[in-house]
């Protein structure tokens, strides 16, 4: 009997070595989660299940091999915008040619198709958008980096942010003249975009009239807005501030500017064009392009107080084609696309998957696993939702594994095989002996 006790710790003792080699050899494995060996003692009953006071156990076997899915240390700033780590529970759901697979590891790359793929070629996960921009939650499909040229987009909103100062002297005398710096008050201008992404020039000229009063000239690439192949005459439009220096409702008087009912203004009938010179003469002309009908210029936020003049900010919705430059990922999975335009666009969401018993978990290689009925039905949505974790862009989870308990580990399990060794060694002396005085 001794000797099969023995054996059974020479089977222990090799098993926690395997374990600890394993975890050794996979420190520097991205997304590894290290194991641990579990023991159990073997006890032999009498044929009737008693026994008696004086019975010995028949060994070790071991129990399971557990893995521990504590959280990783995160390496940051990777320099590589697919290297993706999950802070907290989850796991990256993978699918290899449909079979679900499910890992920690978060070195991604595209593949020829731009389609995000992990080191073994499995296809990352997650939820696609709509034609708006919208991620279409609860729909899971291969993401997809789509490396085509954002198309050109003609600007349909204009908004700006602005202060007039209240201190300035009313401007009398000569009418207003872009060129002569003494007809106008203050100015600024805005890009706009035609269909074709070609960029013009909105500009607005603000001179003050009376006390709470003044006019806005405005001019697209400095000619008139609805005939600039013939015309170099500006919308003109009044503005009116009241005592708190915030403007009340705008009154238009002349060409291209017309007014909402909300108060915010609307470029009508722009043609986009350009100059052409033929020999000595320059001519505007129609470029081809086209432009929204009705240009929304939101300017509700125009105040009339004493301090500096100019626009404080401005936005608009247009722009000409670009080409993707850079993604970055959010902590809730989401997939920037920055455009060489300036422009960026949400191009999907990463999905994390968590289960009931994460132990159940069968280990598939590659750092990946499958689910088992052990583990129960896997949960599957965004980060940061419900107990889900979040993720942090360029930066990968590094392995768990504790390298100084491990080789402490080492030393326990060489000790236990030499001991388990003597202890054959011994009974196999014993044996000798006896067989010897026969």
């Amino acid at each position: 009997m001794s000797f099969n006790i023995g054996l059974s710790g020479l089977y222990a003792a090799n098993k926690s070595l395997d374990v600890a080699g394993n975890n050794i050899a996979n420190v520097a494995t991205v997304g590894f989660k290290a194991s641990r060996a579990e023991f159990a003692d073997q006890y032999a009953q009498s044929i009737r299940g008693t026994s008696g006071g004086t019975d010995v156990g028949s060994g070790v076997s071991t129990a399971a091999v557990t893995q521990q899915f504590t959280q990783g240390s995160l390496t940051t700033g990777t320099g590589r915008d697919l290297d993706l780590a999950i802070n907290g529970n989850g796991f990256f759901l993978l699918s290899n040619n449909g079979e679900k697979l499910y890992t920690r590891a978060g070195n991604f790359h595209t593949d020829s198709s731009g389609n995000i793929i992990d080191t073994n070629g499995n296809n990352l996960q997650g939820y696609g958008v709509d034609a708006n921009g919208n991620v279409m939650t609860g729909v899971l499909t291969n993401l997809k980096v789509d490396t085509s040229n954002m198309a050109p987009k003609a600007t349909t909103t204009i908004s700006i942010k602005s202060n007039l100062d209240s201190s300035k002297a009313v401007v009398t005398g000569a009418a207003f003249d872009p060129a002569d710096t003494t007809t106008y008050t203050s100015t600024y201008s805005t890009p706009i975009y035609d269909s074709q992404g070609n960029e013009h020039t909105l500009s607005q000229y603000f001179r003050k009239t009376d006390t709470n009063d003044w006019t806005m000239y405005s001019l697209i690439d400095g000619r008139s807005i609805t005939d600039p192949a013939n015309s170099t005459t500006p919308a003109a439009t009044e503005l009116t501030f009241d005592a708190s220096g915030n403007m009340v409702t705008p009154t238009v008087t002349s060409g291209g500017v017309s007014v909402n009912a909300d108060g915010t203004f609307s470029i009508d009938g722009w043609v986009p064009a350009q100059s052409k010179t033929v020999g000595s003469t320059t001519t505007w002309v129609a470029n081809g392009a086209g432009a929204s009908a009705k240009m929304k210029l939101d300017m509700l936020a125009t105040t009339q107080t004493n301090a500096a003049g100019g626009a404080i900010s401005k936005s608009q919705d247009g722009n000409y084609t670009g080409q993707i430059s850079a993604m970055n990922v959010d902590s809730s999975g989401n997939l920037f696309a920055t455009y060489t335009n300036g422009q960026s666009k949400v191009i999907g969401q990463v999905a994390l998957t968590t289960f009931a018993n994460v132990q159940g978990l069968a280990p598939a290689g590659g750092t990946m696993w499958r689910e088992t009925y052990a583990s129960g039905i896997p949960v599957t949505g965004s980060p940061e939702s419900g107990t889900l974790g979040s993720i942090t862009g360029s930066a990968l989870e590094e392995s768990n594994v504790d390298l100084t308990g491990e080789l402490v580990q080492l030393i326990k399990a060489q000790s236990n095989y030499q001991a388990n060794a003597k202890t054959i060694s011994t009974e196999s002396t014993i044996l000798q002996t006896t067989i010897q005085m026969t």
